[in-house]
């Protein structure tokens, strides 16, 4: 019969064997980093080769570890051995502990170098000017839509989408008060604020409502008066700032989630898997936006999602942001794309990256 003492007998032999391994795997990691430099090429973080692995071990995955967590552990592997080539630099709306750093990290994983910004326009500027390799900004979200700031910096932006993951957000109250009915004003992002109107109606429908630039820059200015003000935020942010929790989990949709992209300067190598984004725009006619995303139904291309955004340095015009399912280098997205291209003013790629998988 096993005994306690004989399982973990077993599990300190394993653990033996994966620590063996994964002194191996940093070894051969840092030997293709040497070759890499060797032959002139700096790209060390490809995230097309990391997509295909992760998505390899989640489909080979037996259990009983859930596949998701799967790809959790490896890709926090793969972060570490990435570190000893060279860390990432990762830009992100801050401060710390925003719901974007939440998505860096997943990303990313632990061992990237992430730097907070004060705006989603700096985040793009630190990716621009080299401070970083990356950053990650939040484009659209399950319940509100989409973060419009996010599409207007892609229409003055040569950086390309190099990838994308996804966030379940989670909104608690936070606050030194008392208790809920204590609180009389409520401080957050103005995507947070709409993805909780429900409840702030009903348990706080007098209390002031004030929009920040992030949620954490929210639970700052609650501080200056915290026995009647609230933030909404991540349990990892009152954690952080040692804030109490008043009510959790109030957002009012369960599922809710906000989608995060990847900036860079390089363009992605087709995973298998793949998305792309595009921008365009074409003179005011009838039958205008038919005529625009006609191509893809003639060439089986898939549009998953369609925003309208005014076009800069014009009256009444507008811009299409465009995601398709494939890759720009595939020969159905080609051909569909070109013929785009013909029928509108400007179309701009914003690039093709793997498609989330977790």
């Amino acid at each position: 019969m096993s005994t306690i003492a004989t399982h973990r007998a077993e599990i300190d032999q394993i653990d033996q064997q994966l620590l063996k391994l994964l002194n191996e795997r940093a070894k051969h990691a840092m030997a293709i980093g040497e070759i890499k430099i060797a032959n002139g090429d700096t790209e060390m973080y490809r995230p097309e080769r990391e997509a295909q692995v992760l998505a390899n071990y989640m489909e080979k995955n037996q259990g009983p570890i859930p596949d998701q967590e799967i790809a959790r552990l490896f890709r926090e592997i793969m972060s570490t051995c990435l570190s000893l080539e060279k860390p990432l630099e990762i830009a992100f709306l801050g401060p710390e502990k925003t719901f974007s750093e939440l998505a860096a990290r997943k990303q990313f994983g632990g061992s990237a170098n992430l730097l907070p910004q004060a705006t989603i326009p700096e985040v793009f500027r630190a990716v621009e000017t080299g401070l970083v390799d990356f950053g990650i900004v939040p484009v659209e979200n399950s319940t509100e839509g989409a973060v419009n700031l996010t599409l207007d910096c892609f229409a003055q932006t040569l950086l390309s989408i190099c990838g994308e993951t996804t966030l379940r957000i989670h909104q608690n109250l936070i606050s030194g008060a008392a208790d809920v009915k204590s609180v009389k004003k409520v401080f957050a992002h103005p995507q947070s604020l709409a993805q909780c109107r429900g409840w702030l109606d009903k348990h706080l429908p007098h209390a002031e409502q004030i929009a920040c630039h992030s949620n954490v820059d929210a639970l700052m200015q609650s501080q200056q008066s915290p026995e009647d003000s609230a933030a909404l935020a991540s349990e990892e942010a009152a954690q952080f700032y040692q804030i109490p929790i008043l009510a959790k989990y109030i957002e009012d949709d369960t599922s809710n989630t906000t989608r995060f992209l990847v900036i860079g300067n390089k363009k992605i190598a087709p995973s298998g898997d793949d998305k792309t984004t595009f921008m365009v725009s074409a003179n005011d006619r009838p039958g205008l936006l038919n005529q625009l995303i006609e191509p893809l139904s003639a060439h089986n291309v898939t549009m998953s999602r369609i925003e309208s955004r005014p076009a800069p340095h014009t009256m009444w015009g507008y811009c299409f942001y465009i995601d398709i399912m494939g890759h720009q280098d595939d020969v159905r997205v080609q051909k569909a794309l070109s013929e785009i291209h013909n029928r509108a003013s400007l179309l701009k790629i914003l690039g093709s990256y793997p498609q989330a998988r977790y």
